[in-house]
């Protein structure tokens, strides 16, 4: 990156001249191939979602978290009612289109117009969404939903001793940028929290590679992919762990 300097010899930031703040993203559903997001509504998924999420029979989606897992429907159902129906976070179910119902949930997050940043989390995917195109495609509708909007930066934070999620990052094309140490009180244990992103300038390249993953011609008659989305993304990536 070509190095700026000011008036009085001091390296500074590269300029951003017309850049506009964008605006919040909208609670608007998000259709792909695979999978449906539709803004999360109690009344209509928290049923389908208490369900799915009762197949993990031993919680452990939940360990990495700050809620859950939930005794029953009613307390699953509150939950939503007192923390998911904001602007911020703004969450979404995840629909499998062919069964049509709710099969996991994900969210913005740290919603910042002014920096022109936002994050994705309270990533909640139960067995009927994990390892299946769709949910590889959720995460790509709502990054390119980020982008189209004007965001410059698209935020993955998860615990450090989250394997699976760091993976997932790296996976999804976005960089890795670091530890921050005893960054969370969660459940009465210490989180460290590790940091990935990617960026405005990353993301035509990685829009090229979600669209060649989740092209029809990469899947095989039984639904098996021919190309590894981390063979297209990796290259790409700024930084791995």
């Amino acid at each position: 990156m070509a190095e700026h300097v000011n008036e009085l010899g001091q390296t500074i930031g590269f300029p951003l001249p017309g850049w506009r703040r964008p605006p919040h993203p909208p609670r608007e559903a998000m259709t792909g191939r695979f999978c449906r997001l539709e803004p999360l509504d109690p009344a209509a998924h928290a049923e389908d979602l208490f369900r799915a999420n009762a197949l993990d029979a031993d919680a452990r989606h939940w360990t990495y978290l700050p809620y859950g897992p939930f005794a029953d429907l009613a307390a699953y159902r509150a939950w939503i009612n007192a923390t998911c129906l904001g602007p911020d976070p703004l969450f979404f179910a995840i629909i499998d289109p062919d069964a049509g119902r709710a099969v996991g949930v994900a969210s913005w997050l740290r919603i910042k117009p002014a920096n022109g940043s936002i994050e994705v989390g309270h990533l909640r995917f139960s067995s009927l969404l994990q390892r299946r195109p769709a949910a590889t495609e959720a995460m790509y509708l709502m990054m390119r939903r980020a982008f189209e909007l004007g965001y410059r930066r698209y935020e993955w934070k998860c615990d450090a001793l989250n394997a699976p999620s760091r993976a997932a990052a790296l996976r999804l094309g976005l960089s890795y940028e670091g530890i921050f140490r005893q960054h969370m009180v969660i459940k009465q244990r210490s989180r460290d929290t590790a940091w990935f992103a990617a960026t405005d300038g990353e993301w035509p390249a990685l829009d090229a590679a979600f669209r060649r993953w989740l092209d029809p011609i990469n899947f095989d008659a039984d639904g098996r992919q021919r190309i590894r989305l981390s063979a297209l993304t990796g290259p790409l990536l700024a930084r791995r762990e």
